[in-house]
C-alpha cells in the first residue's frame, strides 16, 4: 500500500486503547481511537478505515451490536479483542462477519501479526479485482443459489441488483468456489486457495463463514443445494444445486 494503513481501536477502557494505539503508530499505522460505538460510527461517516480493532466487552454497547451494525454498511475488517473468558462471544462475532479474534489481555506483536495477515488478505483480494480485464460480458459474474457473485467488483447481489455486504473472508471462499465448481474442497484446501492458512483460521471459523455465506445465498439455508457438506471429505459448490 502506498499509503499507511488506517487503524480504529474501539476500547471503552483508555490505557488499554492508548496502549494498543501508540504501539500501531510506532509500527508506522495511522491510528484513530475511539471509546465506543457512538464515536466509532461517526468516524466511518468521515471515512471507513482499513481495519477496526474492536473490544467486545464495553458497557455502553457491546461488541458484538456494533459489529452486526458495521457489517451491514461496510466491508471493513474487523478484528475482535475478547475476555478468555468468553469463548460463546467469539463464535457468535465470527457468524456475524468478524474477520479474526485475540483474547485479552492479549500480545502486542500476536496482535501486530493478526493485523498484518486480516491487511493483507484485504489488499490481495483488492489487487485481483483491479488487475481484472475490462469486459463488457458477463464472464465475471457467477451464479450462486438466489444471488449473482460479480468477481470485478467483489459484491454478492440479488436479482434486482441489491448488494448484500460480503466480508472479505466471505469473498475469498466465494471466489475460491467459484474457480472450483463440482470439486471437494477440504477445509484446509479453502484456506489455502483463499490465501487464509495465516489467519490461523480453525476448522469451525470456516464452518461459520460456510453457514454465513448459506444464509445469504441458499434458497432453504436449512438444506443447502449450492454449498454442500461432504461428510469426511469438506465443500463442494454446485452451481446447478443439486443436493443429490
Amino acid at each position: 500500500m502506498s499509503t499507511s494503513p488506517h487503524i480504529i481501536v474501539v476500547d471503552d477502557e483508555a490505557p488499554a486503547r492508548e496502549m494498543v494505539g501508540d504501539y500501531l503508530k510506532m509500527h508506522g499505522f495511522t491510528v484513530t481511537l475511539c471509546d465506543g460505538g457512538k464515536s466509532l460510527r461517526g468516524e466511518i461517516e468521515t471515512k471507513v478505515p482499513d481495519l477496526v480493532v474492536l473490544d467486545l466487552n464495553m458497557p455502553e454497547e457491546d461488541g458484538l451490536s456494533i459489529i452486526r451494525d458495521l457489517k451491514s454498511r461496510t466491508n471493513v475488517p474487523v478484528i475482535m479483542l475478547t475476555a478468555t473468558a468468553s469463548p460463546i462471544d467469539r463464535v457468535v462475532g465470527l457468524e456475524l462477519g468478524a474477520d479474526d479474534y485475540i483474547a485479552k489481555p492479549c500480545e502486542l506483536r500476536e496482535l501486530m501479526a493478526r493485523i498484518r495477515s486480516v491487511l493483507r488478505r484485504s489488499v490481495a483480494s483488492q489487487k485481483a479485482a483491479e488487475a481484472a480485464p475490462a469486459t463488457n460480458s458477463k464472464d465475471h459474474l457467477v451464479r450462486f443459489g438466489t444471488k449473482w457473485l460479480d468477481l470485478e467488483a467483489q459484491a454478492l447481489r440479488d436479482e434486482e441488483g441489491n448488494e448484500h455486504p460480503l466480508t472479505a473472508s466471505e469473498f475469498g471462499l466465494l471466489k475460491v468456489f467459484a474457480a472450483n465448481p463440482k470439486r471437494v474442497l477440504s477445509r484446509e484446501r479453502l484456506l489455502e486457495l483463499a490465501n487464509a492458512r495465516d489467519a490461523e483460521a480453525f476448522d469451525r471459523a470456516v464452518d461459520l463463514r460456510i453457514m454465513r455465506i448459506r444464509r445469504k445465498i441458499e434458497p432453504d439455508p436449512a438444506k443447502p443445494a449450492v454449498i454442500r457438506t461432504i461428510r469426511g471429505g469438506g465443500y463442494l459448490f454446485s452451481p446447478a444445486g443439486e443436493r443429490a
